[in-house]
């Protein structure tokens, strides 16, 4: 059993063939999915897709690219719309430095109102964070020191400190496709220092796909490879880690119920 627990279903690569995609899913061996929120102003998009299949679950949150046109998104609202049934986590939220599309002002204002709202609704808060490692990691020390809250770094692309940082607040970090790539040796070293109770695995879809797509649009059944290349970095084999992955989704995302 394997879980994507971070794809865009709602971006239209994917959405205009949305029974292709979920088949070619279910025929790799991928049980669930989770796709994620970049607006919150879209979130009815989002809860539409998990509503109509049964494996989909979705978030609410706003990327750091679009902080800036939603800093009006209060943490109540927040709050509200996570309860939805099929909304099991808050974000994606975070910081992006490398693009830089929304004043990195607006990004941690942002991203500190979803962390409050995780802290007050228990569900996982889905970080962004790239190029922003320091920032990132004095943010989540902060912010744990007022209240825990549960936290993912997805698609982790960061140095191994921020991967240390983070799990020693709680957190749990998400490989997606990069550690397939040949010049990722620093992504697959923290693969394999990261405990086995706190890795998940994810595509990004239909960004970053993975050898041997790479290029290509990615989708969820590819998330196949990325537990593939994940095994052999951590030297186990594809089944143990598609056991643990799933074991550790459904604990971080307890809100999601096993289908």
């Amino acid at each position: 059993m394997l879980i994507d627990s971070h794809c865009h279903l709602d971006f239209d690569v994917l959405a205009e063939d949305i029974e292709g995609v979920l088949q070619r899913a279910n025929d790799a061996g991928v049980d669930g999915m989770v796709t994620i929120s970049t607006r919150v102003r879209n979130f009815s998009t989002y809860a539409a897709l998990a509503e109509r299949y049964e494996n989909v679950w979705c978030s609410v949150g706003t990327h750091p690219h679009n902080a800036h046109e939603e800093l009006d998104v209060t943490v109540d609202e927040l709050v509200r719309l996570s309860a939805h049934p099929r909304c099991v986590a808050i974000g994606e939220a975070g910081l992006d430095y490398h693009y830089d599309m929304s004043p990195r002002e607006a990004q941690a204002e942002g991203f500190r109102n979803h962390i409050s709202a995780a802290r007050q609704t228990g569900l996982p808060l889905v970080i962004h964070s790239r190029q922003a490692d320091e920032d990132m990691a004095e943010i989540l020390e902060e912010e744990t020191g007022k209240g825990a809250f549960p936290f993912i770094l997805h698609c982790f692309s960061s140095g191994a400190e921020l991967a240390r940082r983070g799990l020693a607040l709680g957190g749990y970090v998400s490989f997606s496709g990069i550690v397939t790539f040949r010049n990722a040796e620093e992504i697959r070293e923290v693969a394999r220092f990261v405990p086995e109770d706190r890795f998940l695995i994810e595509t990004d879809a239909p960004y970053l796909a993975p050898v041997p797509h790479r290029g290509k649009s990615n989708e969820p059944a590819f998330v196949r490879h990325t537990a593939e290349h994940l095994a052999e970095a951590r030297g186990v084999d594809l089944e143990a880690i598609g056991s643990q992955s799933t074991e550790n989704f459904f604990r971080l995302f307890g809100k999601a119920s096993r289908v």
